[in-house]
């Protein structure tokens, strides 16, 4: 198994627990789509994995190591939902620095290729902090697709970006390496359909389901269906 998270349980400090002992496993060239309401868990399981946040109860492995080993940390690309790159760098220096963090280099041929797709050719030697919202967005999608480790996880990094772009994401999804997995976390239940072959939904953090697409398709009709029947299954119940 690529990913094991097992027993996990998180809370921050004086709050109330964001995981209850919440379990997943994803396998080498499994695409996973992450779900649920805001609030329900789904940045902090992502954190955790990538370990931005300190583990205390359960375990987290990735190739059967301890998470926090760097062996383990190199077999993780994490795109975040946020856009803070460094402005000083150009697109294309970004994606040369993320490259030397893995000891990699980049495929020039393969690189051009993906900001032309991107509709970024132009604009690839521009300053980062010269690039709108989507433009940064962009460049964290073409590093992460370009860098192919074992395990790409995406947390609502695309929201904000355009069409265009969200139909080449998932072009660039389906041309991963029958080795490579993908946890994708977003709202876009449409891309969800389109990119993955699996569905885990949070609530209150715990796993409502996590089912095969085409079972979702079968007994629910789509994503959006699902996800309103475990929301509503999650709301207290009135005593009155």
């Amino acid at each position: 198994m690529l990913l094991d998270v097992s027993a996990v349980e998180f809370a921050y400090a004086k709050r109330a627990p964001v995981l209850h002992d919440l379990s997943l496993t994803i396998a080498p060239g499994e695409r996973v789509g992450l779900v649920g309401p805001n609030g329900s868990g789904k940045s902090t399981l992502i954190r955790l994995i990538a370990d931005l946040l300190q583990l205390r109860h359960g375990s987290i492995r990735i190739a059967g190591l301890p998470h926090q080993d760097r062996a383990s940390r190199e077999s993780v690309v994490y795109v975040a939902s946020n856009d803070y790159l460094p402005q000083f760098l150009t697109g294309r220096e970004y994606v040369d620095l993320m490259h030397r963090f893995y000891g990699r280099e980049p495929d020039t041929a393969r690189l051009d290729d993906l900001f032309s797709r991107y509709q970024m050719k132009s604009r690839q030697f521009d300053l980062i902090e010269d690039y709108s919202h989507g433009m940064r967005k962009k460049v964290q999608i073409i590093a992460s697709l370009l860098l192919e480790r074992p395990l790409t996880i995406i947390d609502e990094t695309l929201n904000g970006v355009d069409v265009d772009a969200l139909y080449e994401f998932e072009r660039g999804a389906r041309e991963l390496g029958q080795d490579i997995a993908l946890l994708l976390c977003s709202h876009d239940f449409r891309l969800l359909e389109a990119v993955c072959d699996r569905i885990v939904v949070l609530c209150r953090g715990e796993i409502a389901y996590d089912l095969p697409l085409s079972r979702i398709n079968e007994e629910h009709g789509s994503v959006d269906e699902l996800v309103k029947r475990a929301i509503s299954a999650s709301q207290p119940r009135s005593t009155s």
